[in-house]
C-alpha cells in the first residue's frame, strides 16, 4: 500500500503506527517514478544515485523553478538577475554590467566633439538613467573654440554657404534646400529686395520697404550724414563690428571737404531741399542733396540764401583736383576734342561729399539720381570754363579707369558731365535752349538738343540773359533727372566721393541735385542715362 508521493515543495514525514502495522511504509515514488525504500531512501533503481547539490530551488507549489544566482538566469526570458528575495529571473541587467550608450540624433555620434558614453546596471537589475561620459549636440557653434560643438561637421559655425555669415551669425538662409534658395544672398548683411517673398535681410520681416530718414532735415545742415540721408541711404553700420551679426550694410562715415580731400567747403556751398525751383522735387523721401560752385539755392531759398549763378559767386576757396582721378587722365582735365583746355588742374571754389560705406551682400551695382545745372550753357561751352562734376567710386568692382561714374559712355569714349556734354551727347543736356553755343568763347556752335526749358523755371538759372542770341534768355541750362550707376563687389567697403567745381576761374557757377539711391542684384553699365 502506498500512503503518499513526493511532491515538489513537500517534506513527508514518517507516518505513526496504525494498527500494528510497521512504523515505516514498504517505499515512496519520487516524482520521477523511482520507488524508494521509505526508512532508508535508497533506490530500488541503481540509476538514481547522485547526490550532487541543486543550482534551483523550488519557489512555489505549482512546481516552478527558482534561481539562486545570475548565473543561473542566463538565457532566461524573464531577465538576467536572480532577485536574492525572491529567487525570481527578472530586471533588465545584471548588475555592475555596462554598456555604451549614445542618446543625441542618428548620424552624430563620432562626429566632432560628440561621443557615446557608459550605462552602468544598478543592483536591481535595472539600467541607470544616465549615460555617464557622453557627448551629445550642443544648442550652437558659436564660441569659436576650435571644436564641432554642435556635431553638423563644420568647426566653429563655419559658413556654409560662402557668404561671410553662419548660423550663429543670424543667418536665416544657410543651407540651400527647405524653403532657403539663394542662400549666399541671405544674410543680415543684405539689403531687403521688395516683393521677392524672401526675407532677405533676416530681419524676420518680409519684403519691408526700407523707411524713409529725411523728412525734418534743416536745409543747412553741416553733418554730412544728412546728406546720405537725404539721398535714401538711411542704414549706418560700424566698419568693424565686435559682433559678426551686425556687419550690416550701411553709412560708415560721411565728410565735407574740398575737391582734393582736404580742407573745409563753405556752408553756402550745402543744403537740403524739399524742393528746386517750381517744379522740381525729391525724387524720393523729403529731401535732396544740393552741392553747387556758389550758393546751394534756388531763387526762393533761404538757409543758404539765393545768390544769382550768373554772374556767379567768387567764394575764394582753391583746392587740388582728386589726384588719382588726374592721374588717370594723364595729368590733365578730360575734354572734348577741339575744345579748349582749362587754364590748371585747380578745383576753384571746390565741394566734395565723401561717403564711406559697407555694400550689400547681395548687391552687385547701385544708382543714384543727379541733375546738373551750369551758368556756363551757353556762352561758354566748350571753353577752358567748363565745370565739373565727378563721382569716383573707390571700389573693387568694373568701374572707368578713373574711378567716374559721372560720364557719359558713347560706345567709345566715356565723356564727363557737363555743358560740354552738348558736343558730344545728344539728349542728355536737355534743360536748355536751343541756338548758338559757346559765342564767348572760341569755339561757336549751333545746339538743337534742348527739349524744353520749364524745369528751370525758379531755380534761378532761369533768370534772363540773352545769351548767344535774341532766342535765349535764360542765364544757364540743366541735364534733367540722369541716373547715374556704378558698380561693387558685395560685402566690400567701398567709398563714393561726389565734387563739383568751378574751371579756370571762380564765375559762373554749377550746381548738382542727388537723390533717390538704389542698390541692385544686377550689375551695371557705369555712367549717367536718363531714367527708363
Amino acid at each position: 500500500m502506498r500512503i503518499g508521493w513526493w511532491t515538489p515543495g513537500i517534506v513527508l514525514l514518517a507516518a505513526p503506527a496504525i494498527g500494528g502495522c510497521p512504523s515505516a511504509s514498504p517505499g515512496m515514488v519520487d516524482s520521477s517514478g523511482t520507488e524508494t525504500d521509505a526508512s532508508t531512501g535508497a533506490s530500488e533503481s541503481s540509476s538514481v544515485g547522485n547526490t550532487s547539490a541543486p543550482t534551483t530551488v523550488d519557489d512555489d507549489s505549482s512546481g516552478g523553478i527558482g534561481c539562486i544566482d545570475d548565473a543561473s538566469c542566463e538565457g532566461d526570458p524573464a531577465g538576467p538577475h536572480c532577485d536574492p528575495f525572491t529567487n525570481l529571473c527578472g530586471g533588465e541587467c545584471v548588475p555592475a554590467a555596462t554598456r555604451p550608450c549614445y542618446s543625441g540624433p542618428p548620424n552624430t555620434e563620432g562626429m566632432g566633439a560628440c561621443q557615446a558614453g557608459t550605462q552602468t546596471c544598478s543592483e536591481d537589475g535595472v539600467w541607470a538613467v544616465f549615460c555617464d561620459g557622453e557627448f551629445v549636440p550642443g544648442s550652437d557653434d558659436c564660441n569659436a573654440d576650435g571644436v564641432d560643438d554642435d556635431c553638423d561637421g563644420l568647426v566653429d559655425d563655419t559658413d556654409r554657404d560662402g557668404d561671410g555669415y553662419g548660423s550663429c551669425s543670424s543667418d536665416c538662409c544657410d543651407v540651400e534646400g527647405g524653403g532657403c534658395e539663394g542662400a549666399a544672398l541671405v544674410n543680415p548683411g543684405a539689403f531687403e529686395v521688395v516683393d521677392n517673398e524672401v526675407d532677405d535681410d533676416c530681419d524676420g520681416d518680409l519684403d519691408e520697404v526700407e523707411p524713409e530718414c529725411d523728412n525734418g532735415l534743416g536745409s543747412s545742415s553741416g553733418d554730412a550724414r544728412d546728406y546720405a540721408r537725404a539721398i535714401e541711404l538711411c542704414s549706418f553700420t560700424d566698419e568693424e563690428p565686435t559682433d559678426p551679426a551686425q556687419r550690416t550694410w550701411g553709412i560708415i562715415d560721411a565728410t565735407f571737404s574740398r575737391a582734393d580731400g582736404t580742407a573745409s567747403p563753405l556752408a553756402v556751398q550745402r543744403s537740403l531741399r524739399g524742393g528746386f525751383g517750381d517744379l522740381l522735387d525729391p525724387e524720393n523721401g523729403d529731401r535732396m542733396a544740393v552741392l553747387s560752385t556758389g550758393h546751394a539755392a534756388d531763387a526762393d531759398d533761404a538757409n543758404p540764401s539765393f545768390a544769382p549763378f550768373q554772374s556767379g559767386q567768387n567764394l575764394g576757396t582753391l583746392s587740388g583736383a582728386p589726384a588719382d582721378w588726374l592721374a588717370a587722365n594723364g595729368g590733365a582735365f578730360p575734354n572734348p576734342a577741339g575744345c579748349i583746355e582749362p587754364w590748371d588742374t585747380d578745383a576753384h571754389d571746390p565741394i566734395m561729399l565723401r561717403l564711406r560705406l559697407r555694400v550689400p551682400t547681395n548687391a552687385q551695382s547701385f544708382s543714384v539720381m543727379m541733375q546738373f545745372f551750369s551758368a556756363e550753357y551757353p556762352e561758354w561751352v566748350c571753353s577752358e570754363f567748363n565745370d565739373f562734376f565727378v563721382a569716383l567710386v573707390d571700389s573693387t568692382a568694373d568701374n572707368p579707369d578713373d574711378k567716374n561714374i559721372a560720364v557719359y559712355d558713347d560706345g567709345d569714349t566715356t565723356w564727363p558731365v557737363g555743358v560740354n556734354l552738348v558736343n558730344v551727347a545728344d539728349g542728355l543736356f536737355t534743360q536748355c535752349e536751343n541756338g548758338e553755343v559757346g559765342c564767348s568763347g572760341d569755339m561757336p556752335t549751333d545746339y538743337d538738343g534742348c527739349v524744353g526749358d520749364a524745369l528751370l523755371a525758379g531755380t534761378g538759372f532761369d533768370a534772363f540773359d540773352n545769351g548767344c542770341g535774341a532766342g535765349q534768355t535764360n542765364v544757364g541750362g540743366g541735364t534733367g533727372w540722369l541716373r547715374m550707376s556704378g558698380n561693387v563687389t558685395p560685402g566690400e567697403v567701398m567709398e563714393l566721393r561726389l565734387a563739383i567745381w568751378d574751371s579756370s576761374g571762380h564765375l559762373f557757377d554749377s550746381l548738382v541735385l542727388l537723390d533717390d539711391w538704389r542698390w541692385s542684384l544686377d550689375g551695371a553699365t557705369p555712367g549717367v542715362a536718363p531714367p527708363g
